[in-house]
């Protein structure tokens, strides 16, 4: 079964940097767009940022020139570069990934980090 698996949250002052990384593992024939994305606490997840697999990138009007996502694709891993945080970012942040299992291209989701940003 395939399985996204999350790290790099944490607590972090405002603007600051923190990076999260996303690696995909299990029987997986390519990966097509991967994405980030955040929900806080009584607001609807959102869309932070994607990437397909040739590079293009697509960021909410929230976090440009804040944030960079980016992938390896030898190492089935995406990456979402956090710099100059700020409060309003603390949100559960989830991978996304659009992958090709064989039988047809599946959504999947990573488990979640929380990514807080406090003085």
């Amino acid at each position: 079964q395939v399985q996204l698996v999350e790290s790099g949250g944490g607590l972090v002052q405002p603007g600051g940097s923190l990076g999260l990384s996303c690696t995909a593992s299990g029987r997986i024939f390519s990966i097509n767009t991967m994405g980030w994305y955040r929900q806080a606490p009584g607001k609807e997840r959102e869309l932070v940022a994607e990437i397909t697999p040739g590079g293009s990138t697509n960021y909410a009007d929230s976090v440009k020139g804040r944030f960079t996502i980016s992938r390896d694709n030898a190492k089935n891993t995406g990456y979402l570069q956090m710099n100059s945080l700020k409060p309003e970012d603390t949100a559960v942040y989830y991978c996304n990934a659009h992958i090709w299992i064989g039988i047809g291209e599946y959504d999947y989701w990573g488990q979640g980090t929380q990514v807080t940003v406090s003085s």
